[in-house]
């Protein structure tokens, strides 16, 4: 016993790190070996990577689009990687999307993917907590509160609340000057949730956010968090905080519809119509009411899911506007024969039936959409063998399926030229000037097959590289509100304002994939001036 006193206690330190070292490494070249040598013909290539379980998760969560692009050249277009120790494989191009966002319900499955990561935000019993049959009635009352006669009143609201908030005597007093800056992303992203809450939602909820409200849905907003995904039960600081806000935010809403059923006939015609008076007065097939915990709980997925989306998109659209003044002042031209001036030169009020008459409005969020995705990827989980048509490949049960619309919109073969922004290729006669970068599927007349999933019949649209807003029966049913909302805050903010690039140049800020959703890198600041009530 003596003796052994005596041993250093190095040496038993230095034993067990070179035996870990040791582990590790045989584990490395095992790993190694078994992509080398044991390659199942059968199944799609595997993306090479050196240390199991993380595979190429890193990589691919750094920059997706240069990974999809690498893996592309190296193996096709469906090839597999390992993302924290699942395989994930990818389908690429029009036929890609198409093959797994129109993937029928016994091949392929979202909710158990997504649910994981949904269900502690939204709450219990809607959207990817409840079965597809029950999703699609849910997606169906929504569905009503986005007719064309909503979306019509939407356009007085929305703008009222950019006006509100980029107004010299707001509050917050971030633009009382003449000029400034601004740092875009959060800037949005709060207008985004005022605009989207009047709108949709009604006066007591847009008077719910105070500083305290917008905060209970920045806390909920963090439980998005892609480790979420595998843990969202983990007791880390931005979950507790989650389901704190998740608390709050269910009973403000649960308080608004029991004061509404106490205030009176839920059918009267003397009231503001909104999405949460339509989701009270819903009734399922079966002859059950939508109970009230799911009305508020809808309200929520309502706000949030959309909210990044927008307020991405608007970021970028100011950040690329910022590079291109002359767009700005083609807007803005846009606006004044569109909607004609006042006699003091303001230009007169939008409304939404001229608001379809600004085709470059329109082009600039839909090339904004295409170069920015909000959605880099799509997953679904596998639920039987599926064979890849015109490949030797079947993806077993094993794997997850993603699909990266994203990718499309940024091949040449579609869009010549496709990282650079041109609102003008969408142009419906483009001159000479962007007749070489017009979308080729605008020259193919395409005609898209049209489903009903029990929701009413929509494009199945995999057909087209264009997709921001998916496809299938997963398609976001908010792509006309999104596209009312973009148009509107566009629409009102080039009438009042002028932005520039901080140092005059032409340089885009990068794009964060940490989250689920793309973004712009912040801070992104850029410079305002004001015009004027509309005036040049």
């Amino acid at each position: 016993m003596g003796l052994l006193s005596n041993v250093p206690v190095t040496t038993s330190w230095t034993g067990i790190s070179f035996a870990i070292l040791t582990l590790f490494a045989a584990i490395i070249l095992l790993n190694v070996a078994r992509q080398l040598l044991l390659r199942n013909p059968n199944e799609p290539p595997i993306v090479f990577h050196w240390v199991p379980f993380i595979g190429s998760t890193i990589t691919y969560g750094i920059d997706p689009y240069v990974f999809f692009f690498d893996c592309r050249k190296k193996y096709g277009d469906v090839f597999t990687f390992i993302l924290l120790g699942k395989k994930t494989t990818v389908c690429l191009g029009t036929k890609g999307n198409d093959f797994i966002l129109n993937g029928k319900l016994r091949d392929v499955n979202a909710e158990e993917i997504y649910s994981p990561l949904t269900t502690p935000v939204f709450g219990k019993d809607v959207v990817y907590d409840c079965p597809n049959a029950k999703l699609m009635e849910q997606k169906k009352f929504v569905k009503f509160g986005l007719t064309s006669s909503a979306l019509r009143s939407y356009v007085q609201l929305i703008s009222h609340e950019v006006r509100q908030y980029f107004s010299a005597d707001a509050p917050h007093k971030k633009f009382a000057s003449s000029t400034g800056t601004l740092d875009v992303p959060p800037a949005m992203g709060e207008l985004t949730t005022y605009t989207a809450s009047r709108s949709l939602q009604g006066k007591e909820v847009r008077e719910k956010f105070d500083s305290s409200f917008a905060d209970a849905v920045h806390d909920l907003d963090k439980g998005f968090s892609p480790i979420n995904f595998m843990l969202p039960w983990a007791p880390l600081p931005h979950n507790r905080k989650r389901d704190i806000a998740q608390k709050k935010m269910t009973d403000t809403y649960l308080s608004i519809i029991e004061q509404r059923r106490q205030g009176g006939d839920l059918k009267s015609e003397d009231r503001e119509e909104d999405m949460m008076w339509n989701l009270m007065n819903c009734t399922y097939k079966d002859g059950t009411p939508v109970p009230d915990h799911e009305v508020a709980h809808m309200m929520i997925a309502l706000l949030m899911a959309g909210q990044h989306s927008s307020s991405s998109t608007s970021s970028w659209i100011l950040l690329r506007l910022a590079t291109r003044p002359e767009v700005q002042d083609e807007l803005l031209q846009e606006q004044r024969e569109v909607f004609g001036v006042n006699e003091d030169g303001s230009i007169k009020d939008l409304t939404y039936d001229e608001l379809n008459r600004l085709p470059l409005h329109n082009q600039v969020v839909k090339e904004t959409l295409r170069l920015h995705t909000p959605i880099h990827s799509i997953l679904r989980a596998v639920k039987q063998p599926m064979q890849v048509e015109g490949t030797p490949y079947t993806i077993p049960p094993s794997h997850s399926l993603l699909a990266t619309p994203g990718v499309t919109a940024r091949t040449s073969a579609h869009f010549p030229e496709p990282m650079l922004w041109e609102p003008h290729r969408w142009d419906d006669s483009p001159d000479a000037k962007f007749a070489a970068l017009a979308p080729s599927h605008l020259k193919e007349n395409l005609v898209e097959e049209k489903e009903d999933y029990g929701y009413g019949e929509i494009s199945k649209g995999a057909a087209s590289p264009y997709l921001p807003f998916g496809a299938g029966r997963h398609r976001c049913i908010g792509e006309q509100f999104a596209y009312v909302q973009l148009q509107t805050v566009l629409a009102t903010l080039i009438r009042d304002f002028k932005f520039m690039t901080t140092d005059g140049s032409d340089k885009i800020v990068g794009t964060d994939y940490s989250s689920l959703f793309s973004q712009p890198l912040r801070p992104a600041v850029v410079k305002w001036e004001r015009r004027g009530s509309g005036k040049a």
